[in-house]
């Protein structure tokens, strides 16, 4: 957005750490292989009981809208942490179907048990569905392809991979000419036109620094100039590594203290459009590239394939959370966070216990909050009641 304000400050923790993505919305994967629960390796002891959180109505509301809507998940993916299985969730999850509202409080209260995983101390960030400019065709001022899934991008072992090596998920690549697996299109190689002509295309971008952003975001929306919202999200990706381009613009002193740049998202935006050709060249270090789809829904896909949903759901690592439970928030200096929220998408920055990405929606107050959300406090995860029996927890 040349001569506007930065729409990604958001994303400034991500693209300034040195090894982290996206929180993306990854398409469903295999279900895992389940080890013992890794959240008991970190320890669990009994919470406070629930009515003693003494949840807001509007809230708890909120959360058991988000909740109906992870359940048919719940009873039918595998539990990554361990911690739960698709039957505990049953009974929970039939209630939800002809709870009334007007007594979400005592859903919860009735339905769920707390438990402190480790320490239970929280450190939540913020993330938001950004909006910039783009078209469904190519038009002067748009000319920046989305691309969707291509159909050459597959997973294999290179020939050279010996049979004791190929464990786990294979990589992913391309054949080439002579039918050899090879490493797919990086960043620069499908700048240049590597799929194009293939009709690919989704869209069109007007910016291509800030759809580079929104590739890291995952998600987003394209707004035409005829006021269409076209909402997109992750399908997948070039299998690339991820390159934080703040932390190599802070190693070579491009931005921070002395520079003229903020060492934020704001500087990192503002120095890439006052320069370039370097500024392309830098993004080009980060070699990922994010392929997208439509989406049609009310709202963006976490990755537990329902929407996400303005203030009442959170990313999760779902090596420690089941991806459907209700967390509860105890912010610390950001009250906002208090209260209930569904743990229904994951990223790759968001990793350990107790750590979340809360969701903010779309517009210029998602963004500011999102982009200024930094909390540290107290995190609980609800459970079905009997689990914390079942797993021995005190």
């Amino acid at each position: 957005m040349a001569g506007g304000r930065s729409r990604f400050a958001a994303l400034a923790t991500l693209v300034l750490l040195a090894s982290c993505v996206s929180p993306s919305t990854p398409p469903p994967q295999p279900a895992p292989t389940v080890t013992p629960a890794t959240a008991a390796l970190v320890g669990l002891r009994s919470g406070p009981a629930v009515r003693d959180l003494r949840l807001i109505s509007t809230d708890a509301r909120g959360a058991l809208a988000s909740f109906r809507e992870s359940c048919p998940k719940l009873l039918a993916r595998t539990d990554a942490s361990g911690l739960t299985r698709n039957e505990d969730w049953r009974p929970s999850c039939a209630a939800a179907g002809t709870w009334p509202d007007a007594e979400a409080q005592r859903f919860f209260e009735d339905q769920f048990e707390a438990v402190v995983v480790g320490p239970g101390e929280s450190h939540v960030t913020g993330y938001y569905e950004p909006e910039i400019a783009g078209s469904r065709t190519r038009r002067p001022g748009f000319e920046v392809p989305v691309y969707r899934m291509p159909p050459d991008l597959v997973r294999d072992w290179p020939a050279e991979t010996p049979a004791s090596e190929r464990t786990g998920r294979a990589p992913l690549g391309r054949r080439d000419a002579s039918g050899n697996f090879v490493p797919y299109f990086k960043r620069a190689e499908i700048e240049d036109g590597a799929l194009a002509g293939q009709g690919l295309e989704i869209a069109w971008a007007a910016d291509a620094i800030e759809f580079f952003f929104l590739q890291i975001q995952g998600s987003g929306r394209l707004k035409t100039p005829e006021g269409e919202v076209i909402r997109i999200g992750y399908a997948g990706q070039n299998g690339a590594g991820y390159t934080a381009i703040g932390g190599i613009m802070r190693q070579r002193g491009l931005i921070g203290e002395g520079t003229g740049y903020a060492t934020s998202m704001q500087g990192i935006v503002q120095y890439l459009r006052d320069h370039p050709t370097e500024g392309r060249a830098i993004m080009r270090e980060n070699e990922s590239w994010v392929f997208f789809r439509e989406l049609t829904g009310d709202g963006p896909l976490g990755a537990l394939e329902v929407p996400v949903r303005r203030e009442n759901s959170v990313a999760a690592d779902p090596a420690y959370v089941p991806l459907g439970a209700p967390v509860f928030l105890h912010g610390g200096d950001r009250q906002e966070l208090h209260g209930l929220w569904i743990a229904q998408d994951t990223g790759g920055a968001i990793k350990g216990p107790n750590r979340f990405d809360s969701f903010w929606g779309a517009g210029d107050d998602a963004e500011r909050i999102a982009g200024g959300m930094n909390d540290r406090g107290r995190a609980l995860l609800l459970l079905p009641k009997g689990t914390l029996r079942r797993l021995g927890v005190r």
